[in-house]
C-alpha cells in the first residue's frame, strides 16, 4: 500500500509508504471531536440559567420605576401642563389621568390621579433615586470583568444578583427609612448589577463554541428584554392586588425570585466545561476542541495599552455607546411619549410600552441563528457578519426614528416605527454585544466593562437631554429633535463600526509565552520514507493532518 502526501497549503506532493499509525487515530479523534453532541447539555443548563439571570436582573432594575407611582403621592408630580395642546384630537373625552410629561422615566405607565402614596418626592427626587442604581451600577464594570477572568465568571455574576436580591428585599424599609436610605440600597444594587454583564462574557467565551457564540448571546442576554416585558403588567398587578401592602409587593417578590435563582445557579453552574462534573465526555470534547485554540489554559495578564489603542476595541465601544444612547432614550421616553403625545389610556399605554420589547427579544432570536447559519453553513468571515447585523442593529432603528420624528399625531404609523426601532435593536446580540469574544476571549470579561460603562454612562445621559428638550413641555418639535438626535447617533456609530469593526482573534489575546510554545509545537518527519534518505522537514502537528493517504 502506497500514499500520497499532499500539503494543503503550498500543493506539494510526493510518495512514499504508508502513514504511521499514530497520525491517522489523531486525525480520527480530531474529527469525533469535532462532531456536536445531540440534545440538552451542560452548557445549554448554563445558558438557560444565565438567561432567567438577567430575566431577574432587568426585573429588579426596573421595579422602582413603576413602584413609585404608588410610592409618591399623585400632588408631588403635579406641574399644571396642560397635555391636550399636543395632539388634541386624540385625547380621549373621559381621561381621567394626569401625566407629568416633563418626567423622563418609565414611571408614566401607572400614573393616576386617585393614586394614594406615602412619600411626598417632588420630580427631581424622584429622578435623583432612579438614577442613583446607575451610579454604582457603572462603578463595578471594569473590576468585574477583571475578576472573572481571574477567578472565572460564576461567582461574580451570582454574588451580585445575590446582593442585589437581597436588597431588594430591604428596599420598603429603607424607603420608609428616608430617601437617602432608598438611595443607597438602589446603589448598593447597582453595584452587585454592575458585575453581570463582564461576568457573562467571560462564561461565555469558555462555554460557547465559536459557531453557536451568536445564538449563546442572544438566548442569554435576552432576558434583560423579558425582564422588563414582565415586570410592568407584574408589578402593577402586585400593587393593586394590596399583597404585602402593595407597593412593597413588587420588591419582595422579584427580590424572593432572585434568592431562588441563586441557589439554583450554585448548584448548577460551573466556571467552565473542564470543571462541570457531570458534563458529557462528547460535550467537553467538542466545546474544548471548538475553543481551546483561543482561551489560555492559564492566567493571561490584561494587555491593557494594546486595549486601549486597538481600532477594533474602539469599533465596539462606539457602537455599544450609541446602542445606549438611542435605546435608553427609548425606553425612558416611549411611555411618555404615548401619554403626552399620542394619548393612549393608562391601560393601553402599559401594553404598548412592553410590546417593543417582546418584538426586540423575538428579533435577537431569529437574528442569532441567522448569523450563525450565515457562518456555518455559508462560510461568511465572523467580520461580515458582525457588521451585518450591527447595520441592522443601528441604521434600521435609525430609518424608523427619522419616521417617527415626522408622524406627527398619526398613532398608526408612530407605535409601527418606534416598535420597530426598538424591535431591531435586538440583531445588536449578533454584532458588537458578542464581539468582545470574537477579538479576545481571553479578555472579553474586562473589555465588556469597558465597553457597558461607556454605555450606560451615555445611557444616563439621554434621558437628561430629552428631560432638558422637553422641559417646558411636550410638543411636535421636542419630539422630532429627540428622535433625530438618536437617529443621527445610531448613524455615526454603525459608520465608525463598519470601518474599524473585526471578528478575527487579535494577536494580543493570548500570552506571548503561550504563543511561543506553540511556534515551538513542531514535529519532524521525513518527507519519502522511513528508510530511503531524504530532505526533513518540521511541520505541526495540525500541518500533519493535511496530508492524506491513498492505496
Amino acid at each position: 500500500m502506497g500514499f500520497r502526501r499532499k500539503y494543503l497549503n503550498s500543493g506539494i506532493e510526493e510518495s512514499g509508504p504508508s502513514m504511521v499509525d499514530d497520525e491517522e487515530s489523531s486525525t480520527n479523534s480530531s474529527s469525533a471531536s469535532d462532531e456536536k453532541p445531540v440534545g440538552w447539555g451542560a452548557r445549554h443548563t448554563m445558558a438557560l440559567l444565565g438567561f432567567w439571570g438577567f430575566v431577574a436582573s432587568y426585573a429588579m432594575r426596573v421595579n422602582l420605576s413603576v413602584a413609585i407611582v404608588a410610592m409618591v403621592h399623585p400632588g408631588a408630580n403635579h406641574t399644571g401642563t396642560n397635555t391636550s395642546l399636543v395632539c388634541p384630537q386624540l385625547l380621549p373625552k373621559n381621561r381621567h389621568s394626569f401625566v407629568n410629561i416633563t418626567s423622563t422615566s418609565p414611571q408614566n405607565v401607572l400614573q393616576s390621579a386617585d393614586s394614594q402614596g406615602e412619600f411626598d418626592w417632588d420630580g427631581k427626587q424622584q429622578g435623583i433615586v432612579l438614577g442613583s442604581f446607575f451610579w454604582g451600577y457603572v462603578v463595578t464594570q471594569i473590576p468585574g470583568g477583571m475578576i472573572s477572568e481571574r477567578i472565572g465568571g460564576k461567582w461574580p455574576f451570582g454574588i451580585g444578583m445575590f446582593i442585589t436580591a437581597l436588597f431588594s428585599l430591604l428596599t420598603p424599609i429603607a424607603a420608609r427609612s428616608g430617601m437617602g436610605a432608598l438611595i443607597f440600597v438602589r446603589v448598593i444594587q447597582g453595584l452587585g448589577e454592575g458585575v453581570t454583564n463582564p461576568a457573562m462574557h467571560a462564561l461565555l467565551a469558555r462555554w460557547a463554541p465559536p459557531l453557536e457564540r451568536s445564538k449563546f448571546a442572544a438566548y442569554v442576554y435576552a432576558g434583560a428584554q423579558i425582564g422588563t416585558v414582565l415586570a410592568m403588567p407584574i408589578s402593577g398587578i402586585l400593587i393593586s392586588s394590596n399583597l404585602f401592602g402593595g407597593w412593597p409587593s413588587v420588591f419582595y417578590v422579584f427580590g424572593g425570585m432572585g434568592i431562588v435563582w441563586f441557589i439554583l445557579w450554585t448548584y448548577l453552574v460551573y466556571d467552565s466545561p473542564s470543571l462541570h462534573p457531570r458534563i458529557n465526555p462528547k460535550e467537553l470534547s467538542y466545546i474544548q476542541h471548538s475553543i481551546g485554540s483561543q482561551t489560555s489554559k492559564h492566567k493571561v495578564p490584561t494587555p491593557w495599552k494594546q486595549i486601549l489603542t486597538s481600532m477594533p476595541v474602539l469599533a465596539i465601544l462606539v457602537a455599544q455607546t450609541g446602542h445606549g444612547w438611542g435605546l435608553y432614550t427609548l425606553l425612558t421616553e416611549l411611555p411618555t411619549y404615548m401619554n403626552s403625545v399620542l394619548h393612549f389610556d393608562l391601560k393601553s399605554n402599559s401594553i404598548l410600552s412592553a410590546a417593543p420589547y417582546l418584538m426586540m427579544w423575538i428579533f435577537s432570536l431569529i437574528a442569532s441563528w441567522t448569523a450563525d447559519y450565515l457562518r456555518e453553513e455559508h462560510q461568511i468571515s465572523t467580520t461580515v457578519v458582525r457588521k451585518i447585523f450591527n447595520t441592522v442593529a443601528q441604521w434600521g432603528p435609525a430609518i424608523a426614528l427619522v419616521g417617527a420624528a415626522y408622524s406627527g399625531c398619526n398613532r398608526t404609523l408612530a407605535l409601527f416605527l418606534l416598535t420597530a426601532a426598538v424591535g431591531l435593536n435586538g440583531a445588536h446580540f449578533s454584532a458588537f454585544q458578542v464581539n468582545h469574544i470574537d477579538i479576545a476571549p481571553n479578555h472579553a470579561g474586562v473589555m465588556m466593562g469597558i465597553t457597558n460603562g461607556f454605555a450606560n454612562l451615555c445611557g444616563i445621559a439621554a434621558p437628561y437631554t430629552a428631560g432638558v428638550i422637553t422641559k417646558d413641555g411636550s410638543s411636535l418639535e421636542s419630539w422630532r429633535l429627540i428622535f433625530l438626535i438618536a437617529a443621527g447617533i445610531y448613524f455615526t456609530d454603525n459608520l465608525f463600526y463598519l470601518m474599524f469593526a473585526s471578528g478575527e482573534e487579535q494577536p494580543w489575546n493570548r500570552d506571548p509565552a503561550e504563543k511561543n510554545e506553540v511556534d515551538d509545537s513542531f514535529v519532524t518527519r521525513p518527507l519519502l520514507s522511513d528508510t530511503s534518505p531524504g530532505p526533513q522537514r518540521r511541520i505541526s502537528p495540525t500541518t500533519a493532518r493535511g496530508y492524506i493517504r491513498t492505496d
